[in-house]
């Protein structure tokens, strides 16, 4: 294991999107940063800038107006990154789908990895996701190694 995947493991940073709706998952997802469910534990950390982030949790059902930003957002975040969808209205479009002014489910506009469904989804859920999503991480950053690797040995 090398040391950029080692500190991958042990702390990666989460763009919180929240594309609209109702806010109830929102406040879920919040209720994971308290002490009672403390998400820090696995070293999450909460950054706003999506150049610094490893994991982009979406919530919400994706407007038409929000899915450039949202796009623009994906595109800004380093590889490996892995998109996470929490929520129902995320997840499938929920009471927005068929709406005039929305997308319709995430993975219309993004490749999404990991799946959280629910209304409003439970904190437990949002932490088995996001323990999920961190193995993901760590299963592309391997294969963007070994891919690096037999770069330089078809070089060399």
């Amino acid at each position: 294991m090398s040391i950029i995947e080692f500190a991958r493991k042990k702390s990666p940073w989460v763009l919180h999107v929240n594309a609209g709706g109702c806010n109830g998952c929102n406040l879920e997802l919040l209720s994971c940063l308290t002490p009672r469910y403390d998400v820090s534990r696995f070293g999450v950390y909460n950054t706003d800038n999506p150049k610094h982030a490893d994991v982009m949790i979406v919530i919400g059902p994706v407007t038409l107006k929000y899915k450039e930003i949202i796009t623009n957002l994906y595109n800004q975040m380093p590889d490996p990154k892995v998109v996470m969808a929490v929520g129902t209205c995320t997840c499938t479009g929920g009471i927005y789908q068929g709406c005039y002014g929305h997308c319709g489910a995430l993975d219309q506009v993004l490749p999404v990895d990991v799946y959280v469904p629910g209304c409003n989804v439970r904190p437990e859920a949002i932490i088995d996701g996001l323990v999920l999503a961190l193995d993901m991480l760590n299963e592309k950053e391997r294969k963007i190694l070994e891919d690096k690797k037999a770069k330089a040995k078809g070089v060399a």
